[in-house]
């Protein structure tokens, strides 16, 4: 009799800890809520459930494609002098800062993707070390818009020419659109390059939007934070209001960043510019904004690679005003030790001028056109002739989103085009967000 007790209750014991049947099967494997299809030759990622879970999905579903960008990572940045040691030694300084729940996802893509933890960590240092990014990201709202919603425009700027050396294939060959479902934060959209465990820009289901410019800040900067793209990830997760993802963005600072940060729910959209120590937060009337010869322009927020708050532009430049064209061209042949941020005055300018032609009529057609009009030099020939001497603002992705209502248009660069010069695809978020896998 005490024997028959005893295996009722262990089988009653163990019948509370191992599920039984097919759910089994589904509850345990981490694959469950991952999917990958294909739109118009674009890669959807859905990632769904625990951190480990998303990042397993993420490496497991993209194999192939995040071994040939973390070879073209590691072979690019030691042409230019960081080797892979050299990664790894800026990871052991920034991890410290890092969530508990991204280092989860850095584990599952590792797992999932059967790359070693330590090499998904150093490619994702490619963000904190490399400068060579020029950007621009603008928000316009109320009056500003054909209906008055918000519009979040983001141009991702960085080099075409990195290229996996054994595949041949270029980083911007494997870009991606993630749809996010963490089961601890919020759902969101964004795009990628695989292998990226951090953002460059996004929208989340609380129509909060997100994107950042590099705005270097050589006399202010450290290692010693959590990484922007790391930081932008987590507004996505965890804002439902544009000051969360304020106090996010602002907390564990490293180096120099604009950011532009809209709520469409209000509608609102925010500057951040800050660097290790410094950091300024305003909207389009602030009287930051009119610091000349930088101005301001009515419901809409905009910025490019410089700071315009003069005390942060003091730890980028010495000299406040970026005008001068002879000033920069003699730092690019050599004559003089700084940069004084030229071209990117220059990219403001031109950026602000045509959204003030197209202002009270913006929208995400209007703005996507604009944008690329910008980009290809129609309407500006010294700006054309500059772009193409000297290959600047070659994109690697554009998008316009209206946070509010989910809607996105958005342009991948391909092995031999930028961004601007292949075709613009429209997607909804709530659509991915609910749909099924095939």
């Amino acid at each position: 009799m005490k024997k028959i007790i005893g295996i009722f209750f262990c089988t009653l014991l163990i019948g509370t800890i191992i599920p039984v049947g097919i759910n089994a099967i589904e509850i345990y494997n981490p694959l469950d809520g991952g999917w990958l299809e294909e739109r118009d030759g674009i890669k959807i990622l859905h990632i769904s459930g625990s951190s480990y879970e998303m990042g397993y999905q993420y490496g497991f579903l993209l194999k192939e494609e995040i071994l040939e960008n973390s070879r073209a990572v590691i072979n690019f940045l030691e042409q230019v002098g960081f080797f892979y040691n050299d990664l790894l030694d800026v990871w052991n300084v920034m991890k410290v800062y890092v969530p508990p729940e991204i280092i989860k996802e850095m584990n599952g893509m590792a797992n999932g993707s059967e790359i070693s933890f330590e090499q998904i960590s150093a490619i994702n240092m490619l963000g904190p070390i490399y400068h060579d990014i020029t950007c621009c990201g603008s928000a316009a709202w109320g009056p500003a818009t054909s209906d008055g919603n918000l519009y979040h425009m983001r141009s991702y700027d960085a080099s075409l020419n990195i290229r996996d050396p054994i595949s041949g294939k270029y980083l911007q060959e494997n870009q991606i659109l993630i749809v996010r479902k963490p089961n601890n934060g919020y759902a969101s959209l964004y795009p990628a390059i695989a292998c990226d465990i951090g953002i460059v820009g996004g929208i989340n289901e609380n129509s909060i939007g997100i994107g950042y410019k590099l705005s270097w800040s050589p006399e202010d900067k450290t290692f010693h934070g959590t990484p922007k793209e790391f930081r932008m990830k987590m507004i996505l997760d965890h804002a439902s209001t544009v000051e969360e993802a304020i106090d996010i963005v602002n907390a564990n600072k490293t180096k120099g960043a604009n950011f532009i940060i809209s709520d469409g729910k209000i509608p609102i959209g925010f500057v951040v510019e800050q660097s290790a120590n410094l950091s300024y937060v305003g909207t389009w009337n602030n009287t930051v904004e009119s610091n000349r010869p930088f101005w301001r322009i009515d419901h809409v927020v905009r910025r490019t690679n410089c700071f315009i708050d003069q005390t942060l532009a003091s730890v980028q430049r010495h000299r406040y005003s970026p005008r001068s064209f002879l000033l920069w061209l003699s730092w690019k042949v050599g004559f003089l030790e700084e940069n004084n941020l030229f071209p990117h005055w220059k990219h403001y300018w031109i950026l602000s001028k045509d959204i003030e032609k197209h202002w009270g009529d913006m929208n995400l057609n209007n703005t996507m056109s604009m944008l690329r009009t910008v980009y290809s030099g129609k309407t500006d020939i010294s700006w054309a002739i500059l772009t193409k001497i000297f290959e600047f603002f070659r994109p690697m992705h554009q998008w316009v989103a209206c946070p509010e209502t989910g809607d996105i248009v958005i342009s991948f660069a391909s092995a031999d085009r930028a961004a601007h010069e292949n075709p613009a695809y429209y997607f909804n978020m709530y659509e991915l967000l609910n749909s099924e896998p095939p």
